[in-house]
Formats: C-alpha cells, structure tokens, sequence
C-alpha cells in the first residue's frame, strides 16, 4: 500500500518512519511524504495516481488540507485514493467540511498509531 503523508511539520518522516519501521521494512506499506498542499499535488502527478492513501493534516500554511482534499477529489471524484484527515483540532465544523469534501476518514493528532493501522488493514 502506497501511502502520501501531507503535513508541514518537518520531523512527521522520522515519526512514520519510526512507528511503521516493521510494515516498511516487510514491504507491507511505502511512503512518501510533502509539506505542503502544493508539493502533495506534484507529488500525486508524477507517481502516476499509484497511492491508494492520502494521509492530511488540515492547517497548513498555503494550501490547506482542506482545499487539497478539494482538489483531490476533483481529479479523482472516489478513491482510490482514500483521504484521511489528520488535525490536532478535532472541532465539528472541521469534521463537517472534511465530510461533504469526501473525506474517508478524519484523526485527530497526536495519532494514535494503533488505530491508524487498524484501518489500514480494513
């Protein structure tokens, strides 16, 4: 499973790296990782669609997460690729907006780690 971390906090590689170092190493998941909205939506061209999950954090500088899951799913209107919104505000009209933009999923940071990978294997 290709997965595409979007987050502008720069230490985020070392933390997945870290949590899925035996998922990483078994080939079960691959990674890649932006720190923009902007670098996400270059990165999503040039892998030719290959990721299946996009893992988002909402407030980012630039574009946020929110507009990314916008234009994600103007270009692919049902996954793959899944979206999944990652925030450290679990407010209700985030989760709401998340929702009618088509999100998969919503997560409040810091991520449970555990849970993120019962639903990665649903």
């Amino acid at each position: 499973m290709s997965i595409l971390v979007v987050d502008d906090e720069t230490d985020i590689r070392a933390l997945f790296e870290q949590k899925f170092r035996k998922e990483i190493r078994d080939k079960a998941f691959t990674f890649e990782f932006a720190h923009s909205g902007e670098a996400a939506l270059e990165l999503l061209k040039k892998t030719d669609s290959n990721i299946i999950l996009i893992l988002s954090d909402i407030n980012m500088p630039g574009m946020s997460g929110l507009e990314l899951l916008r234009r994600v799913r103007g270009i692919y209107p049902a996954a793959p690729p899944k979206v999944f919104m990652l925030t450290a505000y679990g407010d209700k009209e985030n989760r709401e907006r998340a929702n009618v933009l088509g999100a998969d999923d919503f997560l409040t940071k810091p991520i449970d780690f555990s849970n993120l990978k019962e639903k990665l294997h649903e």
